[in-house]
């Protein structure tokens, strides 16, 4: 009997899932799972997580007391929540879990670091081992600073917001633990700004740019792992195996694993080692050199970070309207947040949100986009982000 794409995939990759929806991991059994406030968003509104959401809540309420404001309650509850998903993910998963840290922060080290610190807490506090998570941070220079003071004391990272070697680099040297440079994200800009349809797999920018940053990570020995990430479709992911890890949606799990065909190696750390490849040593000032340079990566980390800082605010007043909720406080309807939240993604005002516009996690977009056409509409956010069942309650 033959094997399915994802069987061969999983003998030469770790299989990471992409998602915040524990049925989902329990249905892929990935070694590693990842999450950001937008898959949580994503996760909150479904009927079988509400429970976690209302009780997160509640606990912050009581920690706080009675006369913290609703916005201090909330920002606990986030942390929490996102600690709480992550500890309900380990328990399913025999690897490691990423939980990120405010993306509002990716400009402040010493701010980033005192995040992670206390994360790692929250992780210890639920009985968690914290070897097993890792702190997700921005690209940087100053998040890779913060991961640099935070690998040191034995908190491991996964920096994200990836798209250029330049970073990857700089995340080797600061001895970073794992890296996710993105593909999907990286297509879509080559896309937009060549007026090119499509690619074939093998000439995919995204594809290109992390098999670079795989090559050059084996060919100096750096222990750092590289994970591909945000992918738009299979084929991608063919042209990646064999690179450390990938971290996927559910959506392509599921086609991957019901895809038979052979799979062949494409990345090899032995290959990588024969391969001449110039070595560079990365200051700030060839860091900000090369990053000025690269007008694509420099445009979708600050549109990343702009995006995962939306989707967190989103996930705010989510919870704000869920707390006054289960305190029986008078309130606007959800229908009033899902407007806001359209209108802070709907950037040229045109009544649709394209994927370019969302920046936020291409799962969550997958989501939201019912009938698949690419934009996202007034009704389908209403719909996606719970508002008619907070109305029919």
């Amino acid at each position: 009997m033959s094997k399915s794409l994802l069987e061969q995939l999983r003998e030469m990759t770790v299989v990471v899932a992409d998602t915040g929806d524990i049925n989902a991991i329990e249905t892929f059994k990935p070694q590693d799972a990842t999450t950001n406030p937008s898959l949580i968003t994503a996760a909150a509104q479904m009927p079988q997580y509400q429970g976690i959401v209302d009780e997160t809540l509640l606990k912050a309420r009581q920690e706080l007391g009675s006369k913290a404001d609703t916005k201090t309650v909330v920002a606990r509850a986030i942390d929490e929540l996102a600690v709480a998903f992550g500890v309900r993910i380990l328990s399913i998963i025999p690897g490691r879990v990423s939980t990120e840290v405010d993306a509002r922060l990716s400009y402040d080290t010493e701010a980033t670091v005192a995040k992670a610190r206390y994360l790692i807490e929250l992780y210890k506090a639920a009985g968690a081992d914290p070897k097993r998570v890792l702190i997700k941070i921005a690209s940087t220079w100053e998040g890779i600073r913060a991961a640099e003071i935070l690998e040191k004391e034995g908190i491991h990272c996964n920096l994200t917001l990836m798209f250029g070697l330049h970073q990857a680099i700089a995340c080797a040297e600061a001895g970073v633990t794992l890296i996710s440079p993105f593909v999907g994200r990286i297509l879509d800009w080559y896309k937009k700004h060549t007026g090119r349809e499509s690619y074939p797999p093998a000439e995919d920018p995204g594809v290109q740019s992390v098999t670079q940053i795989y090559n050059y990570l084996r060919k100096y020995d750096y222990p750092t792992e590289v994970m591909g990430a945000s992918f738009r479709n299979i084929g991608e992911i063919i042209e990646l195996a064999g690179c450390d890890l990938l971290t996927i949606s559910p959506v392509l799990l599921a086609e991957l694993q019901n895809t038979e065909g052979h799979l062949e190696r494409k990345l090899d750390p032995e290959k990588a080692k024969k391969m001449d490849i110039p070595r560079l040593v990365m200051d700030r000032a060839t860091f900000d050199q090369m990053h000025r340079e690269n007008r694509m990566a420099s445009e979708k980390l600050e549109e990343g970070i702009q995006g995962f800082s939306k989707a967190l605010e989103v996930l705010e007043r989510l919870l704000t309207e869920r707390l006054q909720k289960l305190e029986g406080a008078k309130k606007e309807t959800i229908t009033h947040a899902a407007q806001d939240v359209f209108r802070i993604y709907d950037l040229d005002g045109d009544g649709f949100i394209t994927r370019e516009e969302w920046m936020g996690a291409d799962r969550v977009f997958d989501a939201l986009d019912t009938n698949q056409d690419g934009k996202i509409t007034p009704e389908e956010m209403l719909v996606g982000l719970g508002a008619a069942v907070y109305l029919r309650n």
